[in-house]
């Protein structure tokens, strides 16, 4: 089965947006994801913040990515539910991390943790239906 005839396969919630609107949704994330985690690397490689202050928008990012083959490779709904529960957690980490420093990077990502909070929940909701 293709990985949109998967994902149609599932049981999900009412309230669960249409597949089409992930990807500009995504694409809109992610650039906002390019700028700003790029300013953090840049700035924690050249030494004007601590390391741990990057550390949890690298492990962000290694969750983020690993999300989808989770998901829609291995069709497996509990390592996706608890890795997006780890994407959610780094992002709260990192906005609190980078705020001292740089508060626009902060304020920059209160649309990913939006979106990420409403698509764990939507994760999860998918995670109980199809238990």
């Amino acid at each position: 089965m293709k990985t949109y005839e998967s994902y149609q396969a599932l049981i999900k919630p009412s309230w669960a947006p249409p597949s089409y609107l992930f990807g500009p949704v995504w694409s809109f994330l992610y650039i906002l994801i390019f700028i700003s985690f790029g300013k953090v690397f840049m700035m924690a490689f050249e030494k004007t913040i601590p390391f741990i202050v990057a550390l949890p928008f690298i492990l962000n990012l290694i969750f983020n990515i690993i999300y989808t083959p989770l998901m829609f490779g291995l069709k497996n709904n509990t390592l996706a539910s608890i890795d997006i529960l780890l994407v959610l957690g780094t992002i709260i980490w990192m906005m609190i991390a980078i705020f001292p420093h740089m508060r626009w990077i902060t304020y920059i990502q209160i649309p990913y943790l939006l979106w990420v909070s409403f698509a764990t929940v939507l994760q999860l909701s998918i995670y109980f239906l199809n238990k």
